[in-house]
């Protein structure tokens, strides 16, 4: 079979995957969110408890953490929780790293640099995952485990509860309460991702993903050398990284390691893994609002961005310059050879349309043309699907603008979903769109003004200045992915990168949780004939393109000086 046809292939089984999950997943997150004592008449499923709607499990957290469950949150207390929880899931990551060398397994690994545990923690707390380090020489088994792991798992719920939250400012009227934090945290762990993280760990040991606790071992190879091969809990943690769109690898390759990624088939997984609860969060959004309409147009902008991005970057990868490469039939360097071009591009693909940030090849040895592609991924905001929960609020926020523009054009005061949009609204909405290219751009032009930020680079020239633009894009996205050759573990980016991801993941939140509480307070407009159907092919086009001119052209004088000029070159 050629590599095209097994590209296409790859790809069709992917969808049919995702088109088979995307209603049952949906339709389960959607009642996982909403059962207890308001829960709305026809979504109570007769084979969950009853009563409360918490299960015994959930019951002993609340009690430990002393919460009252059935007590719902005003926006400022449901953001306050927000915040609060990351900030000690921040000290507890730092100090875990800080004391590794005095802890069970830590396969005698030193403790941590100050700057780089900040990073870190920073980093997987902000569902980041990028990593300045190579995993299988810097951090012990305990510290991957109760470390990253855990945070794997609790930041892809943040993201989760934080996506309810606004969905709830949508489906409410009339009300100051948008659900309880700590409730929604658990549900999302206890009823969505561990469960799933626990199938999936399973088909990747299946499959050849290592999982145990060996510090390593010594094997002799066939021409007579000693080689050191790393063990660790692979498959439990590889789990949570694609499904909770994380994207932190154990070992420094990330997918690309044979211990990590040991076949084709299991890349592709990891693939269906990252992308299945973003791309059911839209069923889960329509079910909530009681139109299922309005999640089908949100999922239609999503694939339609996703499919057109993978075509161009495998397109960019096949159509590499250069009779070289045309006679490999591609652009080799820095891909995954062992399963095909086709399959790098569609992972570089969906790791960057996403806020994952796992690789399974080198996006820095990408042609011009296809690093610029994945890079633009994570500049439209990372809603195709996105990340778990950031990708559905990120989208949302994009419908509100798409709706006040779509006002603009007829002379009417713009409706959501029967929510009138405001100055308010409209303020919380654009200063969104506004916070992440603030960041990419300012923390890109003070890494190339001064010296510290220069000599960090491997790559002159227009190549790097794609490598810092791709380093503060990724960290202000909470992506975590990188372009090779930039050496990021300095004080100066250390400190620079840390700041982005958490600017990145906390302000945009805040922007969120407050449009949610503005949302859910007002009264349900009726609909007229000047109402703007949302849920049409037209809406569809409209919210396609806010996302690609909005947001996208924001980007194009930086991407001009890079990837572009690079590419013309």
């Amino acid at each position: 079979m050629s590599s095209t046809a097994a590209g296409w292939l790859q790809v069709a089984l992917l969808v049919l995957a995702l088109v088979a999950v995307h209603k049952p997943l949906g339709d389960w997150m959607a009642h996982a969110f909403t059962t207890g004592p308001a829960s709305p008449p026809g979504q109570e499923w007769p084979f969950l408890p009853t009563g409360s709607g918490h299960w015994r499990v959930e019951r002993l957290v609340y009690r430990a953490v002393g919460v009252d469950a059935d007590t719902e949150q005003r926006w400022p207390v449901y953001l306050r929780s927000v915040l609060a929880f990351s900030l000690v899931s921040v000290l507890f990551l730092y100090l875990l790293q800080r004391v590794q060398q005095w802890l069970p397994l830590d396969n005698e690994m030193a403790a941590v640099e100050p700057g780089s545990a900040w990073n870190t923690a920073v980093s997987f707390v902000t569902n980041t995952n990028w990593q300045g380090y190579s995993g299988e020489s810097t951090m012990g088994h305990l510290v991957q485990m109760a470390g990253l792991a855990v945070q794997n798992f609790v930041s892809a719920a943040v993201g989760i509860a934080v996506a309810i939250a606004l969905v709830r400012g949508f489906a409410r009227s009339g009300t100051d309460r948008l659900g309880n934090f700590w409730v929604d945290l658990t549900r999302a762990i206890a009823r969505v991702l561990l469960p799933l993280a626990t199938v999936a760990a399973v088909v990747l040991v299946l499959g050849g993903v290592v999982q145990n606790l060996s510090s390593g071992t010594d094997a002799t190879t066939l021409a007579g050398a000693t080689q050191y091969l790393p063990g660790g809990p692979v498959a439990s943690q590889e789990a949570i990284k694609e499904l909770g769109t994380n994207g932190g690898g154990f070992y420094n390759a990330n997918s690309a390691h044979p211990f990590e990624g040991p076949s084709a088939w299991i890349s592709l997984f990891q693939v269906f893994l990252l992308l299945a609860i973003p791309f059911s969060l839209p069923r889960t959004f329509g079910r909530m609002v009681g139109d299922r309409r309005q999640g089908l147009a949100i999922v239609g902008v999503m694939a339609s961005l996703a499919v057109a991005s993978a075509a161009l970057t495998s397109w960019a990868q096949a159509r590499a310059g250069g009779a070289a490469l045309q006679l490999a039939g591609a652009a080799t360097e820095g891909q995954e050879v062992r399963f095909g071009g086709p399959l790098s591009a569609l992972f570089g693909t969906a790791t960057t349309l996403t806020s994952t940030g796992a690789v399974n090849s080198m996006h820095d040895s990408y042609t011009p043309t296809g690093g610029m592609l994945v890079l633009a991924n994570m500049m439209l905001g990372e809603v195709a699907p996105g990340g778990v929960g950031s990708g559905l609020y990120g989208m949302l926020v994009l419908a509100v603008v798409a709706v006040f523009v779509a006002g603009l054009m007829v002379g009417r005061t713009p409706e959501y979903l029967g929510k009138k949009l405001g100055r308010r609204e409209m303020t919380l909405a654009s200063l969104y769109v506004l916070v992440t290219p603030v960041l990419v751009l300012t923390g890109t032009a003070v890494a190339v003004a001064t010296d510290t930020g220069l000599s960090s680079l491997l790559n002159s020239g227009s190549h790097g200045l794609s490598e810092l633009l791709y380093a503060f894009t990724s960290a202000s996205n909470n992506n975590g992915s990188a372009f090779a050759g930039l050496s990021a573990n300095t004080p100066f980016f250390n400190t620079a990168l840390g700041l982005a991801m958490a600017l990145g993941r906390f302000l945009p939140i805040v922007l969120v949780v407050a449009l949610a509480g503005r949302l859910a307070v007002q009264g349900k407009a009726p609909v007229t004939a000047g109402t703007l159907p949302t849920h049409q092919p037209l809406f569809v086009g409209l919210l396609g393109a806010v996302v690609l001119v909005v947001v996208g052209l924001t980007y194009f004088p930086a991407l001009a000086l890079g990837p572009l000029a690079e590419a013309l070159a």
